[in-house]
């Protein structure tokens, strides 16, 4: 096993073995906590093992250039850090830190909550990494609200630095400063943020993104002359529909229904027909091999 990294290293339980669950289990692995990664399906535990082995080892190639067999050695000694589980119940009563990645269902999350509530260690810590629930939603289904808070990576996770600690009015600040602590240990930047819409990344983007597409909607300008705008004339890496294909559009409509629900006197959160509809007609982007940049999009 690898040296534990500080004092504040914990057992930790990622819950769903999908790309962000995976890429949570692989940077904290590499900080040297021991890692319980649960997912239901065999399947699925079996594709973040292949996923997270390929990518160290991508990571040790540049690495250990010179020294193969070190890198070898240290992929190794990472993988050694994570279990792979479909027992939950197991899991979360060995671990005093449990992050939930699986899909973004309000009543899918909180039946999972208050189940491992029941199980997991008074002291346990529970974060939720989503990118458009309200984490007070979540924590109300358990006994624990002031152990409940939200760290919210970004994919993909090994490379993006970011961290969104959100804290709702009842998260204590000892959660806070654990959460911020082990972020930080694993490598990350952690900016503090309040549980509200989009915490802080998705509330200034998802906007912005869906501008973009009212534009398109409206006949304003065409797809690639607003991400070249955005590109050349705000600095922008990558224009906003390029960006739209490479989350998912469907990731973006489901936020911004979600937001419309919550608040339909805000026309800042009204949907897109044109998006929604090229959800419906499986244009989900990158994933999906077509969206805005397809050529029947």
């Amino acid at each position: 096993m690898l040296a534990r990294t500080s004092a504040l290293a914990r057992n930790v339980m990622v819950l769903g073995g999908g790309t962000m669950g995976a890429g949570i289990s692989q940077v904290a692995a590499v900080a040297g906590h021991t890692v319980r990664l649960v997912d239901l399906s065999e399947s699925v535990l079996g594709k973040s093992k292949a996923g997270i082995e390929k990518s160290l080892t991508r990571v040790a190639g540049k690495k250990y250039k010179e020294t193969p067999a070190e890198g070898e050695a240290w992929v190794k000694s990472v993988m050694g850090n994570i279990e792979f589980q479909t027992d939950s119940v197991k899991a979360v009563r060995e671990s005093d830190l449990v992050i939930e990645a699986i899909v973004e269902n309000l009543d899918i999350k909180n039946k999972v909550w208050s189940m491992l509530d029941k199980e997991a260690p008074e002291e346990t810590i529970f974060a939720s990494n989503t990118s458009s629930l309200a984490i007070k939603d979540m924590a109300v289904s358990t006994s624990r609200p002031d152990r409940f808070g939200g760290l919210h990576f970004f994919s993909p996770v090994p490379m993006m630095k970011l961290v969104e600690v959100v804290s709702t009015e009842q998260t204590s600040k000892s959660t806070t400063e654990a959460l911020t602590a082990f972020s930080k240990d694993i490598g990350k930047t952690p900016i503090a943020c309040k549980d509200t819409k989009g915490f802080v990344v998705n509330r200034l983007l998802v906007p912005l993104l869906m501008e973009a597409i009212r534009m398109v909607e409206r006949g304003d300008a065409s797809i690639e002359d607003i991400d070249t705008a955005m590109k050349l004339g705000a600095g922008h890496p990558m224009g906003p529909l390029m960006l739209s294909d490479a989350i998912g559009n469907d990731v973006i409509d489901s936020i911004i229904h979600g937001w419309h629900k919550e608040t339909p006197e805000d026309p800042l959160f009204n949907p897109s027909p044109l998006l929604s509809q090229m959800v419906a007609d499986g244009k989900l982007g990158i994933k999906a091999g077509k969206g805005w940049y397809s050529k029947d999009a």
